[in-house]
């Protein structure tokens, strides 16, 4: 909610205002806010980022395969889902998936819901069973190079349980050419576990992350703060750091990933803070 001052100076001829509300000098009621008084205005609603029925407002962008060929239909809208799948897939083959929202953002709230589905296709990497991720702050997808693999971005990135009593946490950062700041260290970790407890296969889960531009970007997993860091920046060596002094990213593009593990998102939000 946004708080800003508003000057109104009437002028008619004999016509001088009392008080707000009040009568004027024209018997007229007028009302005034002075420079001093704080004027409220409507907070940003949810608005929903995936209408349910197909991929309009997205872009695919999968590597080795030009913006917009989404290959083999990996990314499909099915029930009310976006979803990430290899049903036509013999081998994954390194066809590393991401689908983008039109638009990029600065200072939002992003939620949804996801869950794993089925097995991981042939030639998964071992590290992307029931792994996936969104995207922040990502660069366009339209600057992406033909064969690579992940955009430059700040992922939160999302994992199912394993099947036996080995712990995993969900809602973690992953950094492909950037960096952040944890506790006012600079972090340069490519990934970093958060404290919340990864859950089972086919269990929906609630994602949620608060992201105020170049200062603070904070991860909720089903209401609870798993993970806070600052100053989400470039690497060094990161194209977009070429020439520039500062490296910290103030906006970018949303995306959601498909890394060879089947996935269902639903409820995709998001609220302009």
């Amino acid at each position: 909610m946004k708080l800003n001052k508003v000057t109104r100076f009437m002028a008619a001829a004999a016509c001088t205002v009392v008080i707000a509300g009040g009568l004027s000098g024209c018997g007229e009621k007028k009302e005034v806010v002075s420079a001093d008084s704080p004027q409220t205005q409507p907070a940003e609603k949810w608005i929903s980022l995936f209408n349910g029925k197909d991929l309009t407002g997205w872009k695919v962008k999968i590597k080795g395969h030009a913006l917009g060929d989404n290959y083999l239909d990996t990314f499909q809208a099915k029930d009310g889902k976006l979803v990430a799948t290899y049903e036509n897939y013999q081998s994954f083959d390194n066809k590393f998936g991401h689908i983008f929202y039109q638009q990029p953002f600065s200072n939002y709230i992003v939620k949804f819901e996801y869950r794993f589905v089925g097995e991981q296709v042939n030639g998964g990497e071992g590290w992307a069973f029931r792994n996936n991720g969104i995207m922040l702050h990502s660069q366009s997808p339209e600057s992406m190079a033909l064969e690579q693999d992940f955009p430059r971005s700040v992922e939160v990135q999302l994992l199912g349980a394993y099947d036996d009593s080995q712990p995993r946490t969900t809602g973690n950062i992953c950094t492909p050419a950037t960096n952040v700041v944890i506790n006012g260290k600079l972090v340069t970790d490519h990934c970093i576990n958060s404290t919340g407890p990864a859950l089972p296969v086919n269990e929906w889960v609630q994602a949620e992350v608060e992201v105020h531009g170049g200062e603070k970007i904070i991860h909720k997993i089903n209401g609870e703060i798993v993970f806070e860091y600052e100053k989400p920046q470039y690497e060094t060596n990161a194209a977009e750091a070429q020439g520039k002094s500062n490296l910290i990213i103030e906006q970018g593009y949303i995306a959601l990933q498909a890394e060879s593990h089947p996935t269902e998102f639903r409820n995709i939000q998001l609220k302009k803070l």
